[in-house]
């Protein structure tokens, strides 16, 4: 039997191990692009079909496919198998290189835009300010547009600096947003207002816990809730007076044609983690899909509902602020080797990132009284391994990574703790 963990055998050395992997991987497979995609769309004779609603393919003039962050280039290549040579023209930017044979599947930068990024951007403008009423655009919305898909020139170099300003002062997710959207022509909207009045199907890959969709990639293809008031707010807040925004698409015309459609989240994680233990025999406690804890108390809040028979789940981003610079590892590791001071022998923590890289080669670790007693037993010090961010290192002589290789889905970081 194949598996997505590659080390699974490796790990699998008892019967609550085996539950808990059992279950990470079935959100690994909740959340596979292709399979997320086949579930949502179907395509017979020249109708296609998107999450229920119909399109007639013959009246289109041109059906064209727009992507931006790191699920477009996966996605891409479904939709253009599903659609079987009835796609005019498209591009998607990706920050990892893939081939279609009419989709361009160009390569870009990430966290930071760059000139690959803003070449590439200029043909997105280019082909969406094309379009017209007659054109069918299927936009690719993901993880890591924000980046990738940059409009104007100004927007580039500002963002680059507005990131690097904006994480120094420890302003939130939303808040880098909020800013971005209103210092670009293609976030907030304005990508649906340049592909106005062509009918747009915006397939949407959300990386932002608690599944505020309309956030992904700074909502290239939704009205903004958001305005240049908020956004100057927060540059007030932070004293950075030297960034010029403007307001967001707000006329309702622009969206009128524009159908967005979730494909996966980090709940569509969460949902098959939950089928997966009560088919195992689990009870099931959900602590949230908006997780920003830092590790402590993530930690707790993991454990406190813990009880006989339970499989207690999660999914966000914890907040972990590094304080030096220290050595190899993850969010998602750290929380595994938090967690191993506190597994007894009945219980097992395993802490994972849905793109399979916590920024290392593994996808997480697992934390459990068997790798304790060898951490012990190698000498191994749990606290002046996290005081020194270490923690690939101690889980690699330790056991315990888990390693699936790059994914094609980006949902945020996920948690699952089993006791039998």
């Amino acid at each position: 039997m194949s598996h997505r963990i590659t080390n699974f055998d490796e790990l699998n050395t008892g019967a609550l191990r085996e539950k808990a992997l059992t279950i990470t991987e079935s959100a690994y497979a909740a959340i596979d692009t292709d399979a997320a995609i086949r579930s949502k769309i179907s395509f017979a004779g020249t109708t296609l079909v998107v999450d229920g609603r119909s399109y007639d393919l013959s009246w289109f003039r041109r059906i064209r496919v727009i992507g931006f962050g790191k699920v477009s280039c996966a996605a891409a290549t479904t939709i253009e198998s599903l659609l079987r040579g009835h796609i005019t023209s498209g591009v998607v930017i990706d920050v990892r290189p893939g081939v279609c044979d009419v989709i361009e599947i160009a390569q870009g930068t990430h966290p930071k835009p760059s000139a690959e990024n803003l070449a590439v951007s200029k043909r997105v403008v280019d082909m969406a300010q094309d379009s017209d009423e007659r054109d069918l655009v299927i936009v690719i919305v993901s993880g890591g547009g924000s980046s990738l898909l940059c409009w104007p020139l100004e927007e580039c170099t500002l963002s680059a600096r507005l990131y690097d300003d904006l994480l120094k002062t420890g302003a939130t997710i939303e808040e880098m947003n909020t800013v971005r959207k209103h210092i670009s022509d293609v976030k907030g909207g304005g990508l649906a207002k340049m592909l106005h009045p062509a009918t747009v199907v915006g397939l949407v890959f959300c990386d932002v816990p608690g599944d505020h969709f309309e956030e992904v990639a700074s909502g290239a293809t939704y009205m903004d809730k958001t305005t240049v008031d908020d956004a100057r707010a927060v540059l007030e807040k932070y004293h950075l007076s030297d960034y010029a925004v403007h307001e967001t698409p707000k006329d309702p015309k622009f969206f009128e044609r524009v159908h967005n459609v979730p494909i996966v989240s980090n709940s569509t994680a969460l949902d098959a983690m939950e089928k997966k233990a009560v088919e195992l025999g689990f009870s099931v406690v959900r602590v949230g899909s908006d997780l920003f804890d830092t590790p402590p108390q993530l930690i707790e809040r993991l454990f406190t509902p813990l009880k006989e028979k339970t499989a207690v789940i999660g999914a966000g981003e914890p907040s972990l602020t590094i304080t030096h610079k220290g050595g190899k590892g993850g969010r998602c590791q750290y929380i595994a080797l938090q967690a191993l001071e506190r597994v007894r022998d009945n219980e097992i923590l395993v802490a994972f990132a849905s793109d399979g890289i916590d920024n290392t080669e593994a996808a997480g670790a697992i934390a459990d009284t068997a790798i304790r007693s060898n951490a012990e037993s190698s000498g191994l010090s749990i606290p002046d391994r996290l005081a020194d961010y270490d923690t690939y290192g101690f889980f690699e002589t330790s056991g315990g990574l888990i390693f699936t290789g790059k994914t094609d889905a980006n949902v945020s970081d996920l948690f699952l703790l089993l006791r039998s």
